[in-house]
């Protein structure tokens, strides 16, 4: 499994269209075979900061959303979408691989 996580700088006035934004980029991720763990937008702390997460199974599978993405009638609205409203700023994307499963220090030769 591959997580794509992003950071957002976003305008502190344009929250409302970077939801929209959002709410559209997890029906997107999901319909094209991720797993979007959702968005976190600003509440307390900076203004201009949100993030979210996605998976695909393997780096192929995400290189595969990548061009069917770039052909897709509702991705690229979204797309234009936020290039009309100016809600992002700029983000960082960064790929990283999880562990979601606990072992005991046992289980792991620690004790």
């Amino acid at each position: 499994m591959i997580t794509c996580s992003l950071t957002y700088v976003i305008d502190p006035y344009k929250v409302d269209a970077f939801e929209t934004y959002a709410k559209v980029w997890i029906h997107l991720v999901n319909k094209l075979g991720g797993t979007h763990h959702g968005y976190w937008l600003p509440h307390e702390g900076p203004n201009n900061i949100a993030y979210c997460a996605f998976s695909f199974p393997s780096l192929t599978a995400y290189e595969a959303y990548r061009k069917e993405m770039a052909n897709d009638v509702e991705c690229q609205a979204a797309y234009e979408f936020a290039e009309k409203t100016h809600c992002i700023i700029s983000y960082e994307r960064s790929f990283t691989r999880p562990i979601l499963n606990g072992a005991s220090p046992q289980e792991l030769g620690l004790i």
